[in-house]
């Protein structure tokens, strides 16, 4: 999962007979809900109909009836800065290890490089400074900041202690079919670790993290798990790229993780987040 770990050795994917886990080609597979929980909430649909006799939930029109058709919503407006596509740039090539721990780029050159001014660079790595991947030095530019091991396995430990407990007690409450709304996402690491894409990968993978932190309702908490998930993601000082065989198989645990959570099974939610955040410092 975590685009900075230096690991010696390859991590297995974990086995049909293990943990169940997606096809390594990204292909999606079905989410199945147990049949105890499809039974559940099929007898509360049924009594949510009796209570209300019979009547459509709301937002559902019965057949023959007619209703005023409402204007349909505004589409959002995309815009994006030319300062968020550079800060979007960068972020990539910090994972992918193009800009370098310990050299010193001045924005006037990355600019050149992007085709843009030197302004929204030296915006985007203002911001990238504050988020500590980088260092300002006076009449130079930006220093990509050096991190060793311990820093990373300092970040694995924090990351631990705040998402290991609010996965198993979401593992308690959340109903089996959310956690198949979350399948698309799994599959996405999936797809981008097949072909080694790691600056996708980073983004696919704290995407699904973000969406089951969601669940918990606590926006803060989401923010605070991203932002430490983002700065374990930059590059070692030294030590070799990650690999595809390690995008793999962090990819499969996510896609494992989700099977453990439907079936509510908290021993092995435990057991595989524990692993998770143990393979980042490695």
């Amino acid at each position: 999962m975590e685009q900075g770990s230096a690991r010696e050795g390859v991590r297995p994917a974990y086995a049909p007979g293990a943990f169940s886990r997606a096809p390594a080609d990204g292909r999606t597979r079905e989410c199945r809900v147990p049949e105890q929980a499809r039974g559940e909430r099929a007898r509360g649909e049924r009594a949510g109909g009796e209570r209300t006799g019979g009547r459509p939930a709301d937002g559902e029109q019965a057949r023959g009836e007619h209703t005023h058709s409402e204007p349909p919503a505004p589409r959002a407006v995309q815009r994006h800065s030319v300062r968020g596509q550079i800060l979007d740039a960068l972020r990539a090539a910090l994972v992918d290890g193009e800009l370098v721990p310990g050299q010193v780029y001045s924005a006037p050159a990355l600019g050149a490089r992007f085709g843009v001014s030197a302004t929204p660079v030296r915006e985007a790595m203002q911001r990238l400074a504050v988020e500590g991947a980088v260092e300002v030095v006076p009449n130079r530019g930006f220093r990509v900041s050096e991190r060793g091991p311990r820093e990373l396995a300092e970040l694995a430990e924090v990351r631990a202690l705040i998402e290991v407990p609010v996965m198993l007690g979401l593992a308690r409450t959340v109903p089996a079919h959310r956690w198949c709304g979350l399948r698309p996402l799994a599959e996405a690491t999936v797809t981008a670790a097949a072909v080694g894409d790691r600056a996708a990968y980073a983004e696919s993978d704290r995407a699904f993290h973000r969406a089951v932190l969601t669940l918990s309702g606590n926006e803060q908490l989401v923010a605070v798990a991203d932002e430490l998930h983002r700065r374990s993601q930059w590059p070692l000082m030294s030590g070799p790229a990650t690999r595809r065989a390690d995008l793999l198989a962090d990819a499969s645990e996510h896609t494992a993780l989700l099977d453990a959570l439907v079936s509510q099974d908290l021993v092995v939610v435990q057991a595989l987040v524990r692993e998770h955040f143990a393979g980042a410092d490695r």
